[in-house]
């Protein structure tokens, strides 16, 4: 006779559901969805509509308007949600290589969303928020771009944001002293001159942080908010000295239209009428992947910061490799600096980066450490800082406080781990001894 426990095994594991970061990320999604859902059908009517412009400002370039049924709009992106948030909840096996894709698909209609239920019965310029966006964009993806080349090479800086002020300042403060000293039909020689010095201060800094971490093998994250408190000091009291006594700023970089390229719809103006640091943004980014995945350098690089060991043996010197990467990194990092003094404001003001730097590592760790995706996660990030003004503009009923505080509250999203698992170069925060 067959017994149950012969029929129905007793000692087959309990299948428990667990909480993953993806189905965390799809709770979100169905929290959003439900939202949608529900505020939308009772604050809205079928006839609010959001008007999309594409015409870029100051141009009479014949574009016609986008308008979206706002609920229409909101009811079938809560289903898109609803849908993918089932799906990356239970994962049957049948569609388990294309969750993910479906995630980052709902992240990216996400985006638009925001904006159109923002301005739901008004209008807003598409161009101009994508132009906003690439602007805000730039200091983050150059900060990114200085993080890449030390934690490549095995180190760890979270010296960014201090370096990006030392570059702020020092490289206001001399365009501000040498505006006078050199005629106005030769002051972009000044204004070379002021990028210039930013892009040293960086390096200085950087090489201080080489020095207490690489050589003397400080704790680099106690290296970096060494350096980060040194900045915040040092250029209050610059500011106190010498800059507050004289009255007066300095002409920004100027704009540099590309001919032709500008006059392209849409894209035009976003891309092709930028300044100076906004251009070299982009050169740095290509540049820096080109060196560190198509060069012998960036081979040696990528070899000290997985397997410092392995490199050493190949007659690679580590600490030098790794010095020099550090002080790439620190110009780089001085040169976004520069952007918000000389490219943005035209002043100087006691922590103007205001957290760039911390916010560059995350878009850093958002694209895995590669160039691109660094840029992808400042782009992300410049967005939500973009759309925290638009917000403002369009009169959404919410306080400033709140709208400013969405590109932080981004970087926490991003740092929680809910764009996936990051990681990290080998060995990037262990100092390295020769046996």
């Amino acid at each position: 006779m067959t017994t149950i426990s012969e029929t129905y095994p007793t000692d087959v594991p309990v299948q428990r559901f667990k909480l993953t970061r993806k189905r965390v990320l799809a709770l979100v999604l169905i929290a959003i969805a439900i939202g949608m859902l529900v505020l939308g059908n009772r604050s809205l009517t079928s006839d609010v509509v959001t008007t999309l412009t594409l015409v870029e400002p100051g141009t009479a370039t014949a574009l016609p308007a986008i308008e979206v049924p706002t609920l229409a709009y909101m009811n079938i992106t809560a289903l898109i949600f609803l849908g993918v948030g089932a799906l990356a909840i239970f994962n049957p096996p049948q569609i388990h290589r294309y969750v993910d894709g479906l995630l980052i698909f709902a992240g990216v209609i996400f985006i638009p969303t925001i904006l159109i239920v923002a301005a739901a019965g008004n209008s807003t310029n598409i161009t101009t928020m994508m132009a906003e966006s690439l602007r805000l964009a730039t200091p983050i993806a150059i900060g990114a771009i200085a993080g890449l080349w030390c934690e490549r090479s095995g180190v760890v800086n979270i010296a960014i944001e201090g370096m990006m002020l030392f570059g702020a300042c020092f490289g206001f403060s001399t365009l501000f002293f040498l505006q006078d000293v050199f005629p106005p039909n030769q002051i972009s020689i000044a204004m070379f001159l002021a990028v210039i010095v930013a892009v040293i201060a960086g390096g200085l800094a950087a090489l201080l942080h080489a020095w207490l971490s690489i050589t003397f093998a400080t704790d680099q994250i106690v290296s970096g908010t060494v350096i980060n408190i040194l900045a915040v000091g040092v250029t209050s009291f610059w500011r106190r000295e010498f800059l507050l006594s004289n009255q007066g700023g300095i002409e920004k970089l100027p704009e540099i239209p590309i001919p032709i390229l500008k006059d392209i719809p849409i894209v035009g103006d976003a891309l092709f009428s930028g300044q100076p640091i906004f251009y070299t943004m982009f050169f740095i980014i290509i540049i820096s992947h080109i060196v560190l995945f198509y060069t012998r350098w960036g081979l040696r690089t990528r070899a000290v910061g997985e397997e410092p060991g392995a490199a050493d043996t190949l007659g690679i010197n580590v600490n030098s490799m790794r010095w020099r990467n550090v002080l790439i990194g620190g110009m780089i990092a001085g040169l976004a600096g520069a952007w918000f003094s000389l490219e943005v404001t035209g002043t100087f003001s006691n922590g103007m980066t205001r957290g760039a730097g911390f916010i560059a590592l995350a878009a850093l760790i958002f694209g895995k450490w590669t160039p691109f995706g660094a840029f992808a996660g400042a782009l992300l990030f410049g967005f939500s800082d973009a759309l925290g003004t638009r917000f403002q503009i369009i009169g959404v009923a919410v306080p400033v406080q709140f709208l400013q505080m969405v590109p932080y509250i981004v970087t926490i999203i991003v740092l929680a781990g809910l764009v996936g698992r990051s990681l990290a170069p080998k060995a990037v925060g262990e100092p390295y001894k020769k046996d």
